[in-house]
């Protein structure tokens, strides 16, 4: 039975490769949430001036660099959204288990564009689609603003994974597997309201848009897969993350050279839902093996899970 998503939002996720779960997230969340990237930037929200500060360290992912990705990603106002029920809900709906992990990731801060400051945008894939088959995952976010047209928010190529494969056959055998070509595919960008989770299906072709406005766009990556309990390097690390304030690997997260959340942050307090979303708990006989959660992957793939076109609602 459905959690949080109704019937007409699972029709709008399989013909789109999305969906916006509106109220997912109490607006005075989103605000502490906010206040807390105006500490930990340090920058002035009443001086624009101090917007644009120049990173000190690039990312791996060079069209992240100027996307506004801060390196934030322990603050206990992170976790508070982490732990929301509906939040898990909506996620539990989509793959269709209550046991889930919670990603450890961080938020963005996308100012308008300024002369020498200016940022076009971009489309990507996360996943590799070269590979056969083409991996399922769902990422999402929270947006912590309202986020109009021109605003700097997210888009997409709506309904691409249904036709993927078929785009694919299109391209030349030397095409970039992570950045698709444009031609032809129309971007649309996805209004959204503070407080909204949008969830996408990785195979969908995204990003951030160029921010026209006079305001910062700003929002919190959050997403949850099936619980990997058996992986005990995964459940160690997580832990270990959670507890000392840690940043993931990996090239796309070059941390923060400060070390600020390490050095003078808090350790977030858990209730029972967010200790088993971390992995601190177990979910006991529901939680997924390495293997088990690949073979949940793949019957997306196939169409015999919810989070596809297969889900007949």
């Amino acid at each position: 039975m459905p959690r949080v998503l109704t019937n007409d939002d699972f029709k709008f996720w399989k013909e789109n490769g999305y969906v916006v779960v509106h109220e997912a997230a109490p607006r005075e969340n989103c605000q502490a949430v906010i206040d807390a990237i105006w500490e930990f930037t340090g920058m002035d929200p009443d001086d624009s001036g101090t917007w644009y500060p120049k990173p000190e360290r690039l990312n791996g992912l060079p069209e992240l660099n100027g996307a506004g990705m801060v390196e934030m990603y322990h603050h206990p106002a992170l976790w508070a959204n982490r732990q929301l029920p509906r939040i898990h809900g909506a996620f539990a709906d989509v793959w269709d288990t209550e046991h889930l992990w919670v990603t450890i990731d961080r938020v963005n801060f996308n100012p308008p564009n300024r002369s020498g400051s200016e940022f076009s945008g971009f489309i990507h894939w996360d996943v590799d689609t070269s590979l056969d088959p083409i991996p399922f995952d769902v990422q999402a976010i929270l947006s912590l603003t309202d986020v109009g047209e021109g605003d700097g928010g997210f888009q997409c190529v709506a309904g691409m994974p249904n036709r993927l494969e078929e785009w694919i056959k299109t391209q030349p055998e030397d095409r970039d597997p992570f950045r698709p070509d444009l031609t032809g595919l129309e971007i649309r960008p996805v209004p959204m309201r503070a407080g909204d989770l949008l969830i996408w299906d990785s195979r969908l072709a995204h990003g951030v848009s160029p921010n026209t406005s006079n305001k910062p766009r700003m929002a919190q990556y959050l997403s949850m897969s099936p619980a990997q309990e058996g992986n005990q390097k995964a459940r160690d690390w997580r832990i270990d993350s959670w507890l000392h304030r840690k940043a993931p690997d990996g090239d796309a997260f070059p941390g923060d050279p400060r070390r600020w959340e390490e050095r003078f942050g808090t350790t977030c307090a858990l209730n029972p839902l967010g200790r088993k979303l971390l992995g601190l708990d177990s979910w006991e006989d529901g939680a997924a093996t390495e293997e088990e959660a690949g073979e949940m992957r793949l019957a997306h793939i196939r169409g015999r899970g919810r989070a596809t076109p297969g889900f007949a609602g």
